[in-house]
């Protein structure tokens, strides 16, 4: 599945100051092979949401470990969602008019990102 997408989006949760052990072993096993594994070359991006701090420090300790796969990083502009219970309903929904807006944006981003990057190493440009 990795393969054959465009980019990855990653969505973190953070506990203990970091990412799941979940994810970290989703990312070990898709990138087992360095110059074969399906996220080298592959657009990625991260977005996390929860408390108040959000998911900075989740997302500063899978920055890395994305950059060694081999994945494109699009660091810049980055999503930490705050509190949000304030900003999603009990079903999940987003209700937050401005997190929409903000969430929009980066998938605007994060699109072009793909175009940029993604051409770029299908041609093999650096």
């Amino acid at each position: 599945a990795i393969r054959n997408s465009d980019g990855v989006l990653f969505a973190s949760p953070e506990y203990n100051h970091g990412i799941t052990g979940v994810l970290k072993n989703a990312i070990d096993w898709a990138s087992r092979d360095r110059d074969e594994g399906s996220l080298n070359g592959k657009p990625a991006a991260i977005i996390g949401a929860g408390g108040v701090s959000a998911t900075a420090r989740a997302q500063a300790q899978l920055q890395p470990v994305l950059s060694e796969t081999g994945a494109l990083l699009m660091v810049k502009p980055g999503v930490l969602v705050t509190m949000p219970w304030e900003k999603f309903d009990e079903e999940g929904q987003l209700t937050d008019e401005d997190t929409r807006l903000f969430l929009g944006k980066h998938l605007d981003a994060f699109a072009a990102w793909i175009a940029r990057v993604g051409a770029r190493h299908e041609v093999g440009v650096s």
